[in-house]
């Protein structure tokens, strides 16, 4: 968490009698892990920690885990106990429990641990991600997740499991095909300012994550569209503007499946003083392995504007401007 982003975050519980933890219902990863009685990472040391002796349901499996994420990583063993989100409870969810977490972002989170919503060929090999579990044991009516995260700090965001609640969004959910069933992977057609392409020019894929808080491209894109929206920095920072600029920007325009998305400068530009603001982008898609040669990743800058449902038993999302 840097620069006045916001972050979303959620109750379970864990065990019996119940452990309550405050997790990150991520889009981007498949796994859920919390950290352990056993962690003495100065990042566990903030949050609060599972205890297995403390509940009569757990099972410890002798097995190890390192995860890693664009905001840190951990290494710990897995266990096996009861899960309860909302009224929905799992009895038997394999999870992580951390026992050395990395410093930095990590230990500035609120948020204890991370549950994974993406497909399950992403997660640690013969675990059973908490979804598929609602999903095979029929804990849930239809085989659906939904996200609305609101713009205000304070303001209640939701996400919804087995159906979808449309007083969320308006007007009717734009249906987009997933291309590759691990992370939430669509097409996008083009990218554009003020009628100039700035991205995706031949085509591109886009990751929905709503475990990253930016739009994140390829770092040679993300550079030129900075140049383009701020061409007088301050501070020596392309992302740093002062904010009485920021009803003059452009919209940035994204495409996918035919419907254009828009996204206009008051979403993807965070206020970090009355009169300093950023502009939310980065670069980096180039490192990571997504197969393609062109990647961005929607995050919650996209996704505090569009309404998203995610269907597994279609392989497709469902946009709709938030309500």
């Amino acid at each position: 968490m840097t620069r006045g982003q916001i972050v979303y975050f959620g109750n379970i519980t864990i065990g019996t009698p119940p452990q309550e933890f405050q997790v990150n219902f991520d889009t981007g990863s498949s796994d859920l892990w919390v950290p352990s009685v056993d962690c003495r990472s100065p990042s566990c040391s903030t949050h609060k920690r599972f205890n297995p002796q403390k509940s009569t349901t757990f099972q410890r499996l002798d097995q190890k885990i390192e995860l890693i994420y664009g905001s840190g990583s951990m290494k710990g063993v897995l266990g096996r106990d009861t899960i309860q989100i909302g009224d929905l409870v799992i009895t038997n969810q394999i999870f992580g429990l951390s026992q050395n977490q990395s410093s930095g972002v990590l230990e500035q989170v609120p948020y204890d641990g991370i549950l994974g919503l993406a497909y399950p060929n992403l997660a640690v090999r013969g675990t059973t991600p908490v979804f598929d579990n609602l999903k095979n044991h029929k804990i849930i009516s239809e085989p659906v997740f939904a996200f609305y995260l609101s713009s205000r700090p304070g303001n209640i965001s939701t996400v919804m499991f087995g159906g979808v609640d449309h007083t969320y969004h308006k007007g009717k959910l734009q249906w987009v095909p997933v291309t590759q069933a691990s992370f939430w992977q669509v097409a996008m057609s083009s990218m554009t300012i003020n009628g100039k392409v700035v991205g995706c020019s031949h085509g591109c894929q886009a990751i929905v994550d709503t475990g990253t808080s930016l739009l994140v491209g390829p770092t040679h894109l993300v550079t030129d569209i900075l140049k383009l929206i701020n061409p007088k920095p301050m501070l020596d920072d392309q992302q740093v503007l002062p904010c009485d600029v920021v009803n003059s920007l452009p919209t940035l325009l994204l495409t996918i499946n035919g419907i254009v998305y828009p996204v206009p400068p008051d979403y993807y530009v965070q206020r970090l003083t009355q009169e300093i603001c950023f502009l939310s982008f980065q670069g980096g898609t180039e490192t990571n392995h997504f197969g393609t040669s062109e990647n961005w990743i929607l995050g919650d800058v996209f996704l505090r504007l569009y309404f998203s449902v995610y269907d597994r038993g279609n392989n497709r999302i469902g946009l709709a401007p938030a309500a």
